[in-house]
């Protein structure tokens, strides 16, 4: 067992080198408007602070908005009214970002011009270490491998689709940490432990909103399942856990509501504009560049993955695991399913924390629940 899990390790450690290896030739400008726009948060959280949180584009008098595009060609580049991922403020009169600030205020942490290298590095070498946590907790050849292999597909997502855009790589940390804590807070036994990490996991996910909008549904699986439960049990410790994980939810957003507070004039009102504010409408077209792309791979893995759990340990520890990654993919799918546009990294959050918390919650459940699963199973049979 421990030369098996030692051959695996090594085996990430290769695909962790192999990353490290391209992203240090990675090129900053590569001509991708979004880049540029993150970069333009990160540069206004190193010249002005907390105050960066205003993104107006007139607060562009140093000309470094107007050089990055200059830089990559954009035509108009001198005209911030022309600024790419920018939404007019009418009420304000104002052109602002669309982005929620935590990618730029990651961005910020480095050296300006060498920021999206280590980013990507402090990352994968983040979701190496949970690759690892996954493989040293496993206890059996088949589970060892199994751990190495979504370990070592979880290290080349870094690269292939994460790089399609920054706010990615710092979101998928946060959903190998939540899936790690998702699988204590249902497996854990003891009540206080139980409120502690829903809080966690709650402000976890409130915190990667700051990185990308669409991650405020991956908090929806969670709430759908405390409030069933809460229906169907009417015990106030799924009550309390539910209002500590909303709560913390909450808070773990406040960046984006002070932020669209700023440049919207409301915290609750959207610096987005254009066709992602459009009314949902389900197209084929988008749904078949769903089937015909990756994503479609780890989002069938993860629905299998849940529907054996949900049979193997129903109303297990396991099993609550299982309910919450169903939900969450069911209204997850539902909404990027209906969104106009497409690309290639916008289900790969809800993927990754549905097979995160499925990984560690079959890698931590008691040896003893295992054992009770695999003998209910053959007596069905």
């Amino acid at each position: 067992m421990h030369y098996l899990k030692a051959a695996c390790g090594f085996l990430c450690f290769l695909i962790l080198a192999s990353n490290v290896w391209s992203m240090s030739r990675w090129n900053e400008a590569r001509g991708v408007y979004d880049d540029v726009c993150y970069l333009r948060q990160a540069h206004l959280f190193k010249r002005f602070g907390l105050s960066g949180l205003d993104t107006n584009a007139a607060r562009d008098d140093d000309h470094y908005l107007s050089a990055k595009l200059k830089e990559i060609g954009f035509p108009g580049w001198g005209d911030p009214t022309k600024a790419p991922c920018h939404t007019p403020m009418p009420a304000a009169n104002k052109m602002v970002l669309q982005y929620p600030p935590g990618t730029g205020f990651v961005l910020a942490l480095f050296p300006e011009g060498f920021q999206v290298i280590p980013l990507y590095v402090l990352a994968t070498v983040i979701v190496f270490g949970f690759a690892l946590l996954g493989i040293f907790y496993a206890r059996s050849k088949a589970s060892i491998l199994s751990a190495a292999a979504f370990g070592c597909l979880a290290i080349y997502l870094m690269i292939n689709p994460a790089k399609a855009s920054y706010s990615v790589a710092p979101t998928m940390v946060v959903c190998a940490l939540a899936g790690f804590l998702t699988a204590k807070l249902f497996l854990s036994e003891h009540q206080r432990q139980r409120l502690v990490l829903a809080g966690i996991v709650g402000l976890l996910i409130g915190l990667s909103v700051n990185f990308r909008l669409p991650n405020l549904f991956l908090a929806s699986g969670y709430f759908v399942f405390f409030f069933v439960s809460f229906v169907m049990s009417r015990k106030f410790e799924t009550v309390l856990q539910g209002v500590l994980f909303g709560a913390a939810f909450l808070a773990g957003m406040v960046p984006t509501l002070v932020a669209n507070a700023i440049n919207a004039g409301n915290p609750f009102a959207t610096t987005y504009g254009g066709v992602d504010v459009t009314p949902p409408e389900f197209s084929l077209g988008v749904i078949w560049s769903y089937v015909a792309d990756m994503q479609f791979v780890l989002l069938v893995l993860a629905g299998v993955w849940t529907a054996w759990m949900l049979r193997m340990r129903r109303g297990s520890g396991t099993g609550q695991i299982a309910l919450v990654t169903a939900a969450n993919l069911l209204v997850n799918l539902a909404f990027f399913l209906s969104h106009p546009l497409f690309t290639p990294y916008y289900t790969i959050p809800i993927g990754m924390l549905s097979l995160w918390s499925l990984l560690f919650g079959s890698l931590l459940q008691p040896a003893e629940a295992v054992d009770e699963g695999l003998v209910g199973q053959a007596a069905k049979a």
